[in-house]
């Protein structure tokens, strides 16, 4: 008798592998690039123009989002905005429990913060604790005039009463899903992905968001 063949295994989707949990991109490369040009024209409109502005990345991904924002807004008003980054290791309220924490880059422009409107710039916004370190570091260099905060994506689950001025992208979220903030500058492509979860996740919920290193 002849044997059977073996069935030839199926192979993944590209990106995945059979055990890899459901992936699904939200936002492509060219919905970010319009998301960013929104903040950056809703920041010049709250703040009447760029005098007095200055852009603070948080690492990792809150770096390359806050510069594509300063050369927009430099598009528009015809003159460079400064731009730098705020580490926030050192005052997360989980250092305790996860004391093996890479430091990240502190980069304030030579002009400084006092008396200057500081926004803020993050991938992701979920629980609150990232943005109320990044606001205790900002402390320890000097006292702006205002501080605002602009997010590509906001999934919801705030632990604390912090709210973003400039959104991107609203995801509300389940907590068994992920979404994953990609840039080309640290990813080499531009996408928001989300992952984990049943496809469309549970009834009435809406993907979700963190960003790969830790929650936010």
């Amino acid at each position: 008798m002849t044997p059977t063949p073996t069935p030839a295994p199926t192979s993944a989707a590209p990106g995945t592998s059979p055990s890899s949990p459901s992936r699904r991109t939200v936002l492509e490369a060219a919905d970010i690039a319009r998301a960013l040009t929104r903040i950056a024209h809703e920041v010049l409109e709250r703040n009447k123009g760029a005098d007095g502005l200055v852009l603070l990345g948080i690492p990792s991904r809150g770096v390359p989002l806050a510069h594509r924002l300063a050369a927009r807004i430099a598009e528009v008003e015809g003159s460079a905005v400064p731009v730098g980054a705020l580490d926030v290791t050192m005052y997360r309220d989980d250092l305790r429990l996860h004391p093996a924490r890479t430091l990240e880059h502190t980069d304030l422009p030579p002009e400084g913060v006092d008396g200057r409107t500081v926004v803020l710039v993050d991938d992701v916004l979920y629980s609150g604790r990232t943005i109320r370190a990044a606001l205790d570091s900002l402390n320890d260099h000097g006292r702006p005039s205002r501080v605002q905060l602009a997010v590509l994506v906001d999934r919801g689950h705030r632990e604390l009463p912090i709210r973003a001025d400039y959104v991107g992208k609203n995801l509300p979220t389940s907590a068994g899903e992920r979404v994953r903030v990609l840039l080309e500058e640290r990813d080499g492509s531009d996408a928001v992905v989300i992952e984990g979860g049943p496809p469309g996740g549970p009834a009435g919920q809406q993907p979700a968001d963190v960003r790969p290193e830790v929650a936010r």
